[in-house]
């Protein structure tokens, strides 16, 4: 079986480095320094959950061509970037070759046999050129929900610091046999890998909080349990979710918690900076995005209004755009 990870940085270099350790033949796509360190020195993966590490010297590329058809190809690259280089995977690709998008967000796919009347419209905030609905295609697809944190505190060192879930699940809530052998392929890597069969109920439980929480703390700089304690911030974050729970409950899906019960496992996450903060305070591009005009955009798709959304997002993009950190994939 082979497997390439496809932007392998942090979160897809951890993953990588689990299915190594497993005996997976497995394939990293990434660029830059860490591309260097990896393809002289290796990679090494530490987790702060385990206290253990794992060292392997991974097939390492930034050029597709270099490798062979792949049976999973599993995507971890940030939403903008997946969208605008989804050609860059046709040479991987064989005709059952299935690509897991481990991004942020609403997925590209998301109304790929979803069943209902709004079967196949696409989301032009996370794929605005159609370059992942036409060059990967959907039928290849594989939903998941990505829980674990990581970063890269070196080139070729990856830091795990948190967190091992990994559901996956098919489009149209098959349990098929791609999504068996990839889950427990992922399960006797370490990760808790289950094949869901409403996928699309575990990515928003995970957007729920990201759509607002992720945009208020680049607003304010604040930490997750600093949003959750502040009555303001808190006020903001409770009318973005409950419009995103009003657009998600009209697309047929089921929250299994309360909102307050959602909010309280955030708040108890503790002084933890979001991605989206981070990204601003490093000036990398942010996936404001994926994560917050994905759900405006899939609330006018159904009909539900997103007004307290719609400041914030276009709040969060000036910020970003004047920090430098926002890239208009239409262009």
């Amino acid at each position: 079986m082979n497997i390439c990870i496809f932007g392998s940085g942090a979160i897809g270099s951890y993953i990588g480095s689990l299915l190594i350790k497993s005996g997976i033949n497995v394939s990293l796509i990434c660029r830059g320094e860490h591309l260097n360190a990896i393809q002289s020195n290796g990679l090494l993966m530490q987790s702060a959950e385990s206290e253990k590490e794992y060292f392997c010297k991974p097939l390492a590329t930034d050029n597709p061509h270099d490798l062979e058809k792949q049976d999973f190809i599993i995507v971890t690259l940030k939403a903008h970037s997946a969208a605008l280089t989804a050609n860059m995977l046709t040479p991987l690709l064989k005709n059952n070759t299935t690509v897991v998008s481990a991004v942020n967000g609403l997925p590209w796919w998301y109304f790929y046999k979803i069943n209902n009347q709004y079967e196949n419209m696409k989301l032009q905030s996370v794929d605005p050129k159609s370059l992942q609905w036409d060059y990967i295609t959907p039928k290849r697809s594989l939903g998941c929900v990505v829980y674990p944190a990581a970063e890269i505190k070196a080139p070729g060192h990856v830091f795990h610091i948190e967190g091992d879930r990994f559901p996956i699940g098919e489009p149209d809530g098959s349990i098929s046999d791609r999504a068996k052998t990839l889950s427990k392929v992922l399960i006797q890597a370490g990760l808790k890998s289950p094949v869901r069969k409403k996928i699309r109920d575990d990515i928003w439980m995970k957007l729920w909080g990201n759509l607002a929480f992720n945009p208020i703390s680049a607003l304010t700089g604040d930490t997750l349990e600093n949003i959750a304690n502040n009555k303001k911030s808190c006020a903001i974050v409770r009318k973005m979710m409950l419009e995103g729970q009003a657009v998600a409950e009209a697309l047929g899906v089921n929250f299994p918690i309360s909102l307050e019960k959602r909010i309280d496992g955030t708040r108890n996450v503790g002084a933890h900076k979001t991605s989206t903060l981070q990204d601003l305070e490093l000036g990398r591009p942010m996936e404001i995005d994926a994560l917050t005009k994905s759900v405006s955009e899939a609330g006018k798709i159904v009909n539900i209004p997103t007004p307290t959304i719609d400041i914030i997002y276009e709040q969060v993009k000036a910020k970003a755009i004047k920090a430098g950190c926002y890239i208009d994939p239409n262009l």
